[in-house]
């Protein structure tokens, strides 16, 4: 089933996510609602809070990622197949070079701009098994995780911009969160 994303303003979206138990009552299905939700609004990652569960739950596929030619032959074949639930996730470690790049958000459509993120994590987690699981990603796949990640810990890649981007895109995020834009997704405005 596909639900609704939650748009920009609304107070989920805003706090640090709780812990959940693989054992839940429809966990998997509320996973595969996710799915389901995230490949209609055509994204590469989406978190619990966007779907108004202020749980430590989010999912990513990175497939679209895998036809960017400026990537090495390596990552574009890792991106292809990336794909993972990760349920209580914890980054232990950030790595690298910091490194720039365009993010948009379906909480916060029409809106991208340039981020500061590490180049590589470390992160624990379980999987929709249980399974607990220390793995570590870079690149993009890295990106991609710990924007969620972000959304778990009640962050927004807009709360990273300078005060002065900010202010540059008031007026869009005001639109957003009373519903003044047009999506071709389901969303929940304030």
């Amino acid at each position: 089933m596909i639900l609704p994303i939650i748009s920009y303003g609304n107070s989920v979206l805003k706090k640090k996510a709780l812990p959940i138990s693989v054992k839940t009552k429809n966990l998997k299905s509320l996973i595969k609602d996710m799915w389901e939700t995230m490949y209609a609004a055509q994204g590469v990652g989406l978190a619990a809070p966007q779907i108004g569960k202020s749980i430590r739950l989010f999912i990513v596929d990175t497939y679209p990622f895998s036809e960017n030619e400026d990537l090495s032959i390596n990552e574009r074949n890792f991106l292809k197949t990336f794909k993972k639930v990760f349920i209580n996730p914890e980054i232990v470690e950030e790595n690298g070079n910091e490194c720039v790049f365009n993010e948009g958000c379906l909480s916060i459509p029409g809106i991208r701009e340039d981020v500061k993120r590490k180049d590589s994590i470390i992160i624990k987690f379980q999987d929709s098994n249980g399974k607990f699981i220390k793995e570590s990603f870079s690149g993009i796949a890295a990106r991609v995780i710990q924007h969620e990640y972000d959304h778990i810990e009640g962050i927004l890649f807009t709360d990273k911009l300078s005060y002065l981007k900010k202010k540059t895109i008031k007026r869009k995020l005001t639109e957003i969160s009373t519903g003044k834009i047009k999506v071709d997704y389901s969303m929940k405005f304030l």
